[in-house]
């Protein structure tokens, strides 16, 4: 794990979406979307990216200047730093979900931590697909475990990580692979208000705001080419 135990957001969020033993990500769920918005979301919560309102329009614009120190976090500050007209957040989360690999590096990136393994699956014996079983189940347990905190209890005590993970999950189906349909339901109300931003300061409000209207219009983009990991 590294130094301070945490994982980034789309790793996050591709852990929710990975079958635990099967390794493969959970039939109907788009990834890439839901983790194009976990990246914006991360770079915003570091301080790395900020949000410039201008009219009715919102544009991701570089912040301090420092890469987070990640190749893929990098990689998505460096395409935003570089880009020459501002760009709202609907097109950078386009942007990152169509990066080459995205689940794969992401996952590459888990199982350099010791949370997943990279193996190779045969199908119909003719053809092979990169899959990636988890080895190392605590992450995971502890995720879920924040997601239940905040969900099934009336806390205020929420951390802004966790908001933004709930409000891309919430989107995107995955509270359904972690918990059951019928105890959801009964927090309905309580899951659309953590989503929404109602529990915590204006400007991570905003922050969710701005990646729940990106990820929406995300979802709508042509499906992409399966890879083997699906």
């Amino acid at each position: 794990m590294r130094a301070d135990g945490q994982l980034y957001l789309h790793e996050e969020v591709l852990l929710l979406a990975l079958q635990d033993e099967r390794g493969t990500v959970v039939f109907g769920v788009m990834c890439e979307q839901v983790m194009g918005g976990a990246i914006l979301a991360e770079l915003l919560l570091q301080g790395k990216v900020i949000l410039e309102q201008s009219g009715r329009k919102q544009y991701v614009l570089p912040a301090d200047g420092e890469f987070p120190g990640d190749p893929l976090l990098d990689e998505c500050l460096a395409m935003i730093d570089d880009e020459k007209r501002k760009t709202t957040p609907q097109k950078w989360v386009a942007r990152f979900a169509g990066i080459k690999e995205l689940k794969h590096r992401t996952a590459r990136s888990l199982c350099r931590l010791g949370v997943l393994r990279e193996d190779e699956e045969q199908i119909l014996l003719i053809f092979s697909r990169k899959v990636y079983p988890e080895v190392n189940s605590l992450p995971e347990r502890e995720i879920i475990e924040r997601l239940r905190q905040a969900i099934f209890t009336d806390t205020t005590d929420l951390d802004p990580r966790t908001i933004v993970l709930i409000a891309l999950a919430e989107g995107a189906g995955l509270l359904n692979a972690a918990f059951d349909r019928r105890e959801l339901k009964s927090r309905k109300s309580r899951i659309k208000m953590i989503a929404e931003g109602n529990v915590i300061g204006r400007a991570t409000q905003e922050v969710i705001q701005s990646i729940q209207a990106a990820a929406a219009i995300a979802a709508f983009m042509p499906m992409m080419t399966m890879t083997t990991f699906n």
